[in-house]
């Protein structure tokens, strides 16, 4: 099969170095692409949100299946577009990418459906939303309600966290028109995880778990990022938590998006809080992931190709996943100043003595070629990925690897997995007790 991968991040080179390892390709193209994917892939120069250029590009090549790695080219309707034109495309409709590109969307979506959410207010007017907040308990969050890429929420503890953040949003437009509306919400108290699941419409197939870490210090401090790295994976999701989050969350969703007459196809990802009172849907993302792509597709045993081309044809039902009970932590290694301000440029040494490590793995996510060279070109540069045995042996291989490489003004966190790590110290701890 001939398959146009669209996305130039880390999350791309993870489904690209997926998709190569499949005995069903013959030919992998990725738009615009990276350095990273480059050395997989033949890259064409077209933007992930240029869809007449995409469709003019698959047409020409008779693509297979396109796959869509980004959210915005799927809100913009890429979908619509492809298989209007007759085109195979794995990823959701304009009219299900919603669920992204809408947090009014979502949450009312969710409201009517009776998944657990946190309690909500939507306004599109900023005089009523400060109003609101005046004769509010804190702490809430305030979300922008269109793509922000990661970063339109924000957890206000007090009055006047709460007006900054709508003026920011509403006023300011520090999001541009995504913040037309906002959703003020209760702020709920938990641990958060990642389910994904491969949808057809009618079937789905549930991905094993992850956990991201979006605040970009150590301890979960500091303002939210795309994610500076993520495991799978996540301890907390046991057999019987599972079984919940499918019940209450994942089926309704398919099943209420099919009732309304919009079927879901694609990816669905849920990302949720576990409280005290079960799980609740803190948002719906319509692609896979990032970081926890990177962090779920390496213990993926099945062939991803054919997963997606059954989800295209609606025969999810056939597919069995089979996957590596090994353990997986990816680190994001960010320019410094992200998500604020950075500086890019810089020549990145290392990545291939990184890549030397046990079953540890470069992803390239804001990079760029100059020459021989290869430089920072983003806020998240690199995802370093390794396997493991157990967690403690996955963490060790990834910040051995992630010690390789130097370039200036790098940062990333030293704490991603800790949480697994010590759930799973105090699980060892309770079974000697015993």
């Amino acid at each position: 099969m001939k398959v146009l991968l669209i996305g130039s991040g880390g999350r791309e080179h993870a489904l690209a170095w997926k998709l190569k390892q499949s005995p069903m390709l013959e030919k992998l193209y990725c738009a615009p692409g990276n350095p990273g994917i480059a050395a997989i892939a033949e890259c064409v120069d077209i933007k992930s949100h240029d869809i007449d250029g995409l469709l003019k590009f698959a047409k020409e090549k008779s693509i297979d299946l396109t796959v869509v790695g980004p959210e915005v080219p799927l809100v913009l309707g890429i979908v619509d577009e492809f298989e209007n034109a007759g085109l195979k495309i794995f990823g959701p409709s304009k009219a299900a990418a919603q669920l992204e590109g809408s947090k009014v969307f979502s949450k009312e979506f969710m409201l009517r459906r009776n998944i657990p959410t946190a309690t909500f207010m939507n306004f599109d007017r900023i005089e009523d939303a400060r109003a609101f907040l005046k004769h509010a308990q804190f702490p809430l969050v305030v979300k922008a309600d269109g793509l922000a890429a990661g970063k339109g929420v924000m957890i206000c503890n007090t009055l006047a966290e709460g007006l900054g953040a709508i003026d920011q949003i509403m006023k300011d437009k520090v999001f541009a028109e995504a913040g037309t509306k906002v959703v003020i919400e209760d702020y709920l108290v938990g641990e958060e995880v990642s389910i994904l699941a491969v949808c057809d419409g009618e079937n789905y197939l549930i991905l094993e778990s992850a956990q991201d870490h979006k605040r970009i210090f150590d301890d979960d401090l500091g303002p939210n990022t795309g994610g500076m790295g993520a495991y799978s994976p996540a301890p907390i999701v046991t057999e019987t938590l599972l079984r919940k989050i499918e019940a209450r969350v994942m089926e309704p969703t398919v099943r209420g998006m099919a009732r309304e007459g919009v079927p879901f196809k694609g990816i669905l990802y849920a990302g949720l809080m576990i409280t005290s009172q079960g799980p609740y849907v803190l948002e719906y993302n319509v692609r896979f992931g990032d970081p926890e792509t990177q962090s779920v597709l390496p213990r993926l045993q099945s062939d991803v190709l054919d997963i997606m081309f059954a989800s295209c044809q609606g025969r999810l039902n056939e597919i069995q996943l089979k996957w590596d009970k090994r353990h997986c932590v990816c680190v994001v290694m960010s320019s410094g100043g992200y998500p604020g301000k950075y500086e890019n440029g810089f020549e990145i040494k290392g990545l291939v003595t990184a890549e030397e490590e046990a079953d540890t793995v470069v992803f390239h996510a804001g990079t760029k070629s100059e020459g021989d060279k290869i430089v920072t070109a983003g806020g998240r540069v690199l995802g370093i990925v390794s396997l493991g045995s157990n967690i403690k042996e996955a963490i060790k291989n990834v910040y051995t690897a992630v010690e390789k490489i130097k370039f200036d003004h790098m940062f990333f966190r030293r704490d991603i997995a800790a949480k697994a790590l010590k759930k799973n110290n105090l699980k060892s701890a309770d079974a000697v007790g015993r």
